[in-house]
């Protein structure tokens, strides 16, 4: 049992490069409240958060970039070519992480609760879990994702992957092995079997539709089986003269979830949008010309709020381009203001922003909730 009562709570590790992220948010699409462990240790050593004092005292000053974050490119140098420096390194995260993770989870509203961690078994949280969950690669896979997805060279890559830990040690843990092997729609379908025979409830939570006067507005999440529509919505609105298949609609359900606007029972728009490290981010706004955005907006964002402010966000950010970034009493009105990612303060909502941002966007910040985890000390 984990040391959550009321909770079940699935620990998801692999290393590198094998699609723990991807399996995560499709447990999440299933219903579980994901935490990217990961991305906490990182938040854990931002300046002014715990951790930051004593990794800067334990390897010195030179880790420091010219706005005196820490250079996670430079401390990975050191770390991934030094076991006993990885090490002392854990020995200040570690603890860290395990506290905001039990945060999270006492506080989540989510009965099922999936923790991602390359470092779940040697961290201890796998202890703390009901059940471990592996998601495997061959090395061949691992290595191609490196240099194509984070464009490591093939030297910095291979380094990366002998680092860690045997696949075979965390295989031998294991109750559910999810074999990413590059189809979404195989994996999608190990995940959801393994959902069936793993999790107490056994199955995804029916979802009882409404029944919607006609001419009304309804906002619902979309899933895998709203794949062709929502491929169908991309082709006619997105207007990149791109042909999208059902098969991109369920890659892209491997990073992010969307919003279904209908109107009638027909799709008249969409938000595609995710929360990753307590920041909601809204990438995608597709509306039908037959909708204005003062009418499908106010509905579609405050769905997307709703269910950030459910995975406890602290931000939310979002990407319009700058036709729509003119409606600006709109926005105003939503709650949103013009920002650059600089000005925002955080240092993970400034990376948020600039790893998200795309070219010829405008960002639009809001802030969901004053209380953070790892907050400045």
């Amino acid at each position: 049992m984990s040391k959550w009562p009321g909770k079940y709570v699935i620990g998801i590790t692999g290393n590198i490069a094998t699609g723990k992220s991807v399996v995560r948010k499709m447990l999440e699409h299933l219903g579980a409240y994901g935490i990217d462990a990961d991305a906490l240790a990182h938040r854990a050593i931002a300046k002014g958060a715990p951790g930051y004092r004593p990794v800067v005292e334990m390897f010195g000053r030179w880790i420091l970039d010219s706005q005196q974050q820490i250079d996670r490119s430079r401390l990975g140098r050191v770390v991934f070519s030094d076991p006993q420096a990885l090490t002392l390194l854990e020995g200040i995260v570690h603890p860290l992480v395990s506290q905001a993770i039990d945060l999270i989870v006492s506080r989540s509203t989510q009965k099922v609760v999936v923790i991602e961690a390359i470092k779940l078994l040697e961290a201890g949280i796998a202890r703390d879990c009901d059940t471990v969950w592996v998601s495997y690669s061959p090395p061949e896979i691992q290595l191609a994702r490196l240099k194509q997805n984070r464009k490591m060279s093939e030297a910095e890559a291979r380094q990366r992957i002998l680092s860690q830990s045997s696949q075979d040690k965390k295989l031998s843990h294991a109750k559910i092995v999810i074999k990413n092997l590059g189809s979404f729609e195989d994996t999608w379908r190990q995940v959801l079997t393994g959902w069936q025979v793993s999790v107490p409830t056994g199955e995804p939570a029916p979802t009882q539709a409404k029944p919607v006067p006609p001419g009304r507005l309804n906002v619902q999440r979309g899933g895998p089986r709203h794949s062709e529509d929502i491929a169908s919505l991309f082709t006619r609105l997105s207007g990149d003269g791109r042909m999208y298949s059902k098969s991109d609609i369920m890659a892209a359900f491997g990073e992010k979830a969307f919003m279904l606007l209908q109107k009638n029972d027909v799709l008249v728009g969409l938000v595609g949008w995710q929360v990753e490290n307590l920041i909601a981010r809204t990438t995608d706004i597709l509306l039908d010309p037959s909708m204005s955005p003062d009418e499908a907006l106010p509905v579609l964002m405050k769905e997307v709020e709703l269910a950030s402010k459910d995975l406890q966000s602290e931000a939310s950010l979002v990407f319009v381009s700058s036709e729509l970034a003119k409606e600006h009493a709109l926005w105003q009105a939503l709650g949103y203001n013009p920002r650059s990612p600089q000005s925002l303060g955080v240092q993970a909502w400034q990376e948020a922003a600039l790893e998200t941002m795309p070219p010829g966007s405008v960002l639009l910040f809001k802030q969901l909730r004053v209380d953070r985890v790892l907050r400045p000390i």
